[in-house]
């Protein structure tokens, strides 16, 4: 087992996202590795929580990722379920019609797992988490 590949599939999920026309369309740059200390207005996409096990078999080393991304609206009630949910179609089109290049290990196959959408605590806010599951062959 190996953590080795958690960078490489982070940073080439959120290269894949910033390019990809479609949910440029709908969110512009707005998408965050890392949440700015102030949320910004309208709809955003951000990376989130990953969960890694081993996936090695008799003929190499691998990892499953279970990972989460998450689009969200803030707090300013400017756009509601429609448009996040309109995002997320496309932040899962992106990922799992998309060819991603790792810097390290080969992406077996990335696959849609659950979406949960909610109004956040203050009434107005609304997220959509996507989880996906990635499989990494480390060689």
């Amino acid at each position: 087992m190996s953590y080795g590949a958690g960078v490489a599939l982070q940073a080439a999920i959120y290269q894949h996202l910033r390019a990809d026309a479609s949910l440029n369309q709908l969110v512009g740059d707005a998408i965050f590795d890392a949440m700015p200390v102030d949320a910004p207005s309208g709809v955003f996409v951000s990376l989130g929580a990953e969960e890694v096990r081993d996936a090695s078999d008799a003929t190499a080393r691998g990892s499953r990722h279970d990972f989460v991304v998450s689009v969200m609206a803030g707090s300013d009630g400017g756009a509601g379920f429609g448009a996040i949910k309109a995002a997320a179609v496309a932040v899962t089109d992106a990922l799992e019609q998309g060819s991603l290049e790792l810097s390290r290990g080969h992406l077996a196959g990335i696959w849609f797992l659950r979406a949960t959408a909610r109004r956040m605590k203050s009434g107005s806010a609304r997220q959509v988490d996507l989880t996906f599951r990635a499989r990494i062959d480390l060689g």
